[in-house]
């Protein structure tokens, strides 16, 4: 077997580990929720038996996890760089995890627009964290503060807009490939468009 082989099958075999501890099953506990013998399992885990696809996947979902995750290889990309919009004033980072979110921090001078017209409604949802600073989110009908370390959760076919309060705010807005895909379209109102 090569090198990363070797290093995939020890990785998954600590993984199995590691998850039937954080979940404070025995060995026994375990091998009977993956109807496969308690030997076998203990087997698995300290490397004296092959990593079977079929029992992979039985212990995956006796662990609540995929079998994507089970077996996803280690990355040494641990940490990333953002991409600098300056035109925006944006830094935008992609989520490795879910393919198609993305984070943007952004600062924010400008009120939300005056006018409903004005606001955005598209599929999708998007998260929001205030950095510093007051946002106002206006969604549907409602206006809502969003102070420092406080953040919001909204679908997105709502209507929405979001600005400064009494002076600049930063947010860190993160957006499912749906939101994402309705905010690349500018609208002209200084809103946050990742």
């Amino acid at each position: 077997m090569p090198q990363d082989d070797d290093d995939l099958d020890n990785l998954v075999r600590k993984r199995i580990r590691a998850l039937r501890v954080a979940q404070g099953w025995s060995l026994e506990e375990l091998a009977t929720r993956a109807n496969v013998s308690q030997s076998t399992l203990s087997r698995i885990e300290n490397g004296q038996r092959r990593l079977a696809l079929d029992q992979l996947v039985t212990l995956a979902r006796a662990l609540d996890t995929s079998l994507d995750q089970l077996v996803e290889n280690a990355s040494d990309d641990v940490v990333s760089n953002p991409a600098i919009d300056r035109a925006r004033g944006q830094m935008r980072w992609p989520i490795k995890a879910e393919p198609g979110m993305t984070v943007v921090r952004q600062r924010m001078t400008n009120p939300p627009p005056d006018q409903p017209a004005r606001m955005r409604a598209h599929p999708g949802r998007e998260w929001l964290v205030v950095l510093s600073g007051t946002a106002v989110l206006l969604l549907g009908n409602r206006r809502l503060r969003i102070e420092t370390n406080q953040a919001a959760e909204f679908p997105t076919m709502l209507p929405h807009a979001i600005g400064a309060e009494g002076g600049p705010c930063e947010i860190l807005g993160i957006f499912d490939r749906d939101a994402r895909r309705g905010h690349q379209r500018g609208d002209g109102t200084g809103n946050a468009q990742p």
